[in-house]
């Protein structure tokens, strides 16, 4: 995590750099206040992987000599067969688009996310693994 840290901190230190050039070459408001609100986030989360990288154990990461499969291992469960992630799909898809062609949208999106979520969080607690 020593590596996370600082390339963020030496990102904030070049996005810094380049909102002080931008802000003093185009003389444009938004963008120099976008650009130091990028370096405060950049900066932030730096300070915090550098902070937590003390408190964990070294990772493979960290050690020059390790190998790529020092950090296999399992990644977590994924459904194989899930319809769900395509009923969210398609309703954030249309819950966006209701920004731009009009909020009427909104009301075909929700029963699509709705129904997605439902059914993806709620996916194997059927049969026996249901409460009775």
């Amino acid at each position: 995590m020593k590596v996370q840290g600082w390339m963020f901190l030496w990102l904030s230190l070049f996005i810094l750099v380049v909102a002080v050039v931008y802000g003093a070459w185009s003389k444009e408001p938004v963008g120099t206040t976008a650009l130091f609100l990028a370096f405060g986030l950049s900066l932030m989360i730096g300070f915090y992987l550098a902070f937590t990288a003390r408190r964990v154990d070294a990772m493979a990461q960290d050690n020059k000599q390790a190998d790529v499969a020092d950090e296999a291992g399992e990644v977590g469960f994924f459904s194989p067969h899930s319809w769900q992630p395509l009923s969210l799909a398609v309703g954030g898809a249309l819950a966006f688009l209701s920004i731009a062609i009009g909020w009427w949208l909104l009301f075909f999106s929700f029963p699509l996310l709705l129904v997605g979520l439902w059914g993806w969080v709620f996916e194997y607690y059927t049969g026996e693994n249901q409460n009775q």
